[in-house]
């Protein structure tokens, strides 16, 4: 039985996230034939259909073909992380950890999460992108990611969550809305106004749900698919939005402020935590990083330099590992 090689795994690897020889070839800086080749004798080797060849449109995945992609980025992973060990017999963690985040938290906490990290193990190459709930998932399933900070919001059985932090939801009115004289309101006094809804998925269907859980539906007059636009839409009187990630200014981009208002009613609040892919082996510099996030210790300072401007702050969870 012949045995694949870490080239071969790696062309397919390519192949499949650019679903596409060409491209890869490109990618690699190989012949297209050499990255056919690779596919051909895996496919071989395991008999396994790895792709689906469209004429003229490049390759899709089959079923088998995604499995094993996310297990071959893996393979990658920990051969890459071998060669650093053996390198520096193993004295120091390296190697590239790519992380992603959801968006509305990862300003406030990130940056100096990312800046104690880099300290620590000045040989890692961080990478941290940010993107919807959706995406996140998908990316960690697809093993684009090692690790994720995001919310427990619809996360499926493949994932692992620890959870960190509590956000429960509130309101935000602009400083001229009828109801910004008030500190709290119940969410049927909000459905008279319109709203102005963060539009990304998973997310949207999350506030309204705080709505319909009461038997309330919101009128929806403005969508948008940043924060910072939200904040600006609302600032300057186009309806009210829920929020649950903290601000650290009332502020507007264009000058205009915002008011923030406690929810009277229950609403479900959402946890952020950190979150992997179930069954992966975490490369070291990945086991470095959950343990420095699980670390009741590590985002306190954090949390307490901010705490003077956070609008809702966050309720830490109980049972935080005291590792590293």
């Amino acid at each position: 039985m012949r045995h694949l090689t870490l080239k071969q795994l790696r062309y397919f690897v390519v192949a499949g996230d650019l679903s596409s020889v060409t491209q890869a070839a490109r990618q690699l800086h190989v012949s297209q034939p050499s990255i056919s080749a690779a596919i051909q004798q895996i496919e071989e080797t395991t008999g396994l259909q790895l792709f689906v060849r469209h004429h003229a449109q490049g390759l899709s995945l089959t079923p088998a073909g995604k499995q094993l992609l996310v297990r071959a980025k893996q393979l990658l992973r920990d051969a890459e992380g071998l060669e650093r060990f053996a390198v520096s017999l193993g004295e120091e963690i390296g190697g590239e950890l790519r992380l992603v985040a959801f968006p509305t938290f990862a300003p406030v906490f990130l940056p100096q999460l990312l800046r104690r990290y880099a300290d620590r193990y000045p040989a890692v190459s961080l990478q941290c992108d940010e993107m919807n709930q959706a995406d996140i998932v998908a990316g960690l399933g697809k093993g684009d990611y090692e690790l994720a900070f995001t919310y427990d919001l619809q996360v499926p059985e493949s994932i692992d969550f620890t959870p960190l932090y509590r956000f429960p939801p509130y309101a935000v009115v602009s400083i001229a809305h009828p109801l910004a004289s008030r500190d709290s309101v119940r969410l049927a006094e909000l459905v008279k106004y319109p709203m102005v809804m963060l539009d990304w998925p998973l997310s949207r269907e999350y506030f309204l749900s705080i709505f319909s859980l009461l038997g309330l539906s919101p009128t929806v007059a403005h969508r948008a698919k940043s924060m910072d636009m939200i904040r600006g839409l609302v600032a300057n009187g186009f309806g009210f939005s829920l929020f649950n990630t903290p601000l650290t200014t009332l502020d507007a981009f264009d000058g205009g402020r915002l008011k923030a208002l406690t929810l009277d009613d229950e609403a479900p609040p959402l946890s952020m935590g950190i979150a992997c892919l179930r069954g992966l082996r975490l490369s070291p510099a990945a086991e470095a990083m959950h343990r420095l996030v699980c670390n009741v210790e590590t985002l306190t300072p954090t949390l307490e330099l901010l705490a003077p401007y956070l609008v809702q702050a966050p309720e830490p969870l109980i049972g935080l590992q005291d590792a590293d």
